[in-house]
């Protein structure tokens, strides 16, 4: 008799009592002990709302049975079908929606619609892949930020061919724990090109000069990526990922052998001459033989820079204990870089003249490095004395406020 009253009073009622009314009802058919006869009266109460002209009475049930898990479940599927305002409310909680559900939603739905869909905890892959495949920026950026959320890598990549230059999709995934190299590659990548772009149109330098200064910071960007990958297979993957994109270069190569960087290197050697790692990691140790050479020249290395990469990876090898401070970045290490020069500096052909000017330009990379680790010694040590100074003052300052006055 009551959900019968209701239905009778909601035709005249306004809009913001029919919201409340409508919360009052919902609540009820949850945890009222009801009939069989009033639950489906309570039932039909609810459908027939849910026609209602005003959103902020369907919001008002999606609020309150959002969550529940013993209600039908067309009534779950109607509200998630609703405006994205009142959908959201279940998309983004209810333990009724199946994956085919949810993929629909994401397909018909808007930006609202889909973010609540990806901040769901324990989302299926299949939704994650629809979402990536449609979903609005925003609603990347909440499955990127969704720890709970499958994010394999191949749909980390993905969302990246689609949103590369979105500052805060970049942030989200490299937030997530055990970020594949490969990806951690992409980003930063797209942030370099952001980067080169911005100053070239400030004019604060010359195109040429704005893409060598992010070419080299992304050939270090690469090496730090390299030394802090988990596994060899991670490094694999960063290896096919950098010659896909065209940037698995001599000169990358290079300075990897010239930072001490040889897991890359040897991971690069077997992707590009289509060698097992295995095999690689025997010639590593064959420094007599022909066949690191070989293997060089499988790899397409040009004929001129071969001598410098059998120098560069002994003396690599020699200083395998050699390690970069952590977390910070890989940098050349000179003892590596003036045993390569001083075997190259004797080849006077042209191919030699160009190497040799190569490596000056490392060397010099090298100097301007150690150059501000000076200086910034300098400067503490200086700020430290000036600290000590004034520390020195105030005491004799105060020394001499204590003293007695002579008569």
């Amino acid at each position: 008799m009551i959900i019968r009253r209701f239905l009778h009073w909601v035709r005249s009622a306004a809009a913001s009592e029919r919201a409340r009314g409508a919360a009052a009802l919902a609540r009820a058919y949850v945890a009222a002990r009801l009939s069989p006869e009033e639950r489906r009266e309570a039932e039909a109460a609810l459908l027939s709302l849910l026609d209602d002209t005003s959103a902020a009475v369907r919001r008002a049930v999606a609020r309150e049975l959002g969550s529940e898990l013993d209600i039908p479940r067309h009534l779950v599927l109607a509200l998630a079908r609703d405006q994205s305002d009142v959908a959201a409310l279940v998309l983004a909680r209810s333990p009724l929606l199946m994956a085919s559900d949810l993929v629909d939603c994401v397909e018909a739905g808007d930006a609202l619609a889909q973010t609540a869909v990806a901040v769901r905890p324990g989302l299926p892959l299949a939704v994650a892949s629809a979402l990536v495949a449609v979903g609005a920026p925003d609603a990347l950026v909440a499955l990127a930020e969704n720890h709970g959320a499958p994010l394999p890598e191949f749909l980390m990549h993905r969302m990246l061919d689609r949103h590369a230059k979105l500052p805060a999709l970049r942030e989200a995934l490299l937030a997530r724990p055990g970020l594949p190299a490969a990806v951690r590659q992409r980003i930063a990548v797209a942030v370099a090109e952001q980067l080169t772009a911005f100053v070239a149109r400030r004019r604060w330098l010359g195109m040429e000069r704005a893409e060598g200064a992010a070419r080299e910071s992304g050939e270090r960007t690469v090496l730090t990526i390299a030394a802090t990958a988990p596994d060899d297979p991670s490094v694999a993957a960063l290896v096919r990922q950098l010659r896909q994109e065209g940037r698995l270069t001599p000169r990358l190569l290079l300075r990897g052998l010239l930072s001490g960087e040889e897991r890359l290197f040897a991971g690069a050697l077997a992707e590009l001459a289509e060698v097992p790692p295995g095999r690689v990691a025997a010639l590593a140790g064959d420094e007599r033989g022909r066949g690191r050479e070989a293997l060089l020249e499988r790899a397409g290395i040009p004929v001129a820079l071969r001598p410098a990469f059998l120098v560069a990876w002994s003396a690599c090898r020699a200083y395998s204990g050699h390690r970069w401070e952590e977390g910070g970045p890989v940098g050349l290490f000179r003892p590596i870089l003036e045993r390569v020069i001083a075997a190259c500096a004797s080849r006077g052909d042209a191919d030699g003249d160009a190497l040799t000017a190569l490596l000056r330009r490392f060397e010099a990379e090298i100097a301007r490095e150690e150059a501000r680790g000076t200086a910034a010694r300098l400067a503490e040590s200086a700020a430290l004395g000036a600290l000590i100074e004034a520390d020195r003052a105030v005491i004799e300052g105060q020394r001499s406020v204590s003293r007695p006055i002579a008569a």
